[in-house]
């Protein structure tokens, strides 16, 4: 993956320079991506199939405003990559909460889905450079790797995070290290800055996304309590703030005069380059399979998983769902958000073991408490719609606790 760009100006790039406000900015989108997907889904309660299109749409439109561009302009730019971070982020909770694809295989797939990109670019292009985006088919290629990067850093942040119990501090702690030992590497030991580049690109997304949840959740369930609104504004602030600033000083421009190309370094020849990409590659999936299997043991070694079913398992979750309905039928619903909150911070707390006894009932349980969430915690619960969820989720649970 050597370097070899086009030799037309390279003013004309649709992409930001990379500077340290390009990393800031993709990490505080990611986070954006990350809490505001839940704002809508669940606090507005909107849901995810309806948060999807709406934001889906929105993202389509900005995205045509951004290849119609000419140039590279900051606001557009950067609103694309807010958009794309939460249609991607909504793409795997759709598959994970609404048709129950497991997320290791949501991982695989996005990351096949990724390789097989890049590869297609290069293929075509000679380049993986982002400083030679201005072309239509190089930004087709470079928004399209932009996207399955954000799908599979969510799919891989929950996973691990989530599913594996691993928790969002610990996650985020965990892709800082790597991010670390990529930088290192590209500064002392020559990683091609291209690779080095990407493999950091697809790590902010988890990195993002476990700092939103960490921020987001309450206190019991491992966070700091902001809650997901309050995240929002304060990262959509801290966005507008520095986007604002780079469109007046023009730091991020690849070229201050016309006509004058941005250097590039070129890390090795090709072979050189391809060697790292299967080391990387490999270390990678090292690390990924190693991780996963150490805490899939861990979480297996628990003397509830050797049950067979979630028979007997879920009493906690039933009862309260019963108080919400309690709550409900004296025309209170809104009295019942606080039990909804501990609802959440306990199937989330559960969910790597439950999950591992029965994968199936537990995706069916999941999206149903989804609903119910998203029904008690709108501004302006309606009880009609409130019963209904929770009957409904009471008769997956009753009948998987029997």
């Amino acid at each position: 993956m050597d370097v070899y760009p086009n030799k037309r100006n390279s003013w004309l790039s649709k992409v930001p320079e990379v500077t340290i406000f390009f990393w800031i900015i993709k990490v505080l989108c990611t986070t954006v991506g990350e809490t505001f997907s839940d704002y809508l889904s669940v606090n507005v309660g909107l849901g995810l199939p309806l948060t999807t299109g709406i934001m889906g749409i929105a993202f389509v439109l900005v995205l045509f405003l951004q290849f119609k561009a000419s140039r590279y302009i900051p606001f557009l730019y950067w609103l694309t990559v807010v958009l794309i971070s939460v249609f991607g982020t909504l793409v795997t909770d759709n598959l994970t909460d609404g048709i129950g694809v497991p997320l290791e295989t949501s991982t695989i797939v996005f990351a096949i889905l990724l390789g097989v990109t890049l590869l297609v670019w290069f293929l075509y292009e000679r380049t993986l450079s982002i400083h030679s985006i201005y072309t239509r088919r190089r930004e087709a290629f470079y928004w399209l790797t932009i996207l399955f990067t954000f799908a599979l850093g969510t799919a891989v942040g929950d996973l691990y995070s989530e599913q594996l119990g691993l928790g969002y501090l610990n996650t985020g702690i965990l892709v800082v290290a790597i991010i670390a030992v990529v930088f290192l590497a590209w500064k002392f030991v020559k990683l091609n800055e291209i690779l080095a580049f990407w493999t950091v690109y697809i790590l902010t997304r988890p990195l993002g996304a476990s700092l939103g949840d960490y921020l987001s959740q309450s206190k019991l369930n491992g966070g700091l309590g902001l809650g997901a609104t309050l995240t929002s504004v304060i990262f959509l602030i801290a966005i507008l703030a520095i986007i604002a600033y780079l469109a007046v000083s023009k730091i991020d421009l690849l070229s201050t005069k016309e006509g004058t190309a941005a250097p590039i370094r070129v890390a090795g020849n090709r072979n050189a380059v391809l060697t790292q990409t299967l080391l990387v590659v490999c270390l990678f999936l090292v690390a990924c399979v190693g991780g996963y299997e150490w805490r899939s043991n861990r979480i297996a070694s628990q003397p509830v998983s050797s049950q067979a079913t979630l028979s007997g398992q879920l009493t906690a979750f039933i009862q309260l769902e019963e108080e919400m309905v309690n709550l409900v039928n004296n025309h209170d619903a809104a009295s019942a958000k606080p039990q909804a909150d501990q609802l959440e911070r306990d199937w989330d707390k559960a969910e790597p073991t439950l999950r591992k006894i029965d994968r199936k009932t537990w995706t069916d349980i999941d999206g149903t408490i989804d609903g119910v969430l998203a029904a008690v915690r709108s501004k302006k619960p309606d009880e009609g719609k409130c019963r209904n969820v929770l009957a409904d989720s009471l008769n997956v649970l009753n009948a998987a606790n029997q």
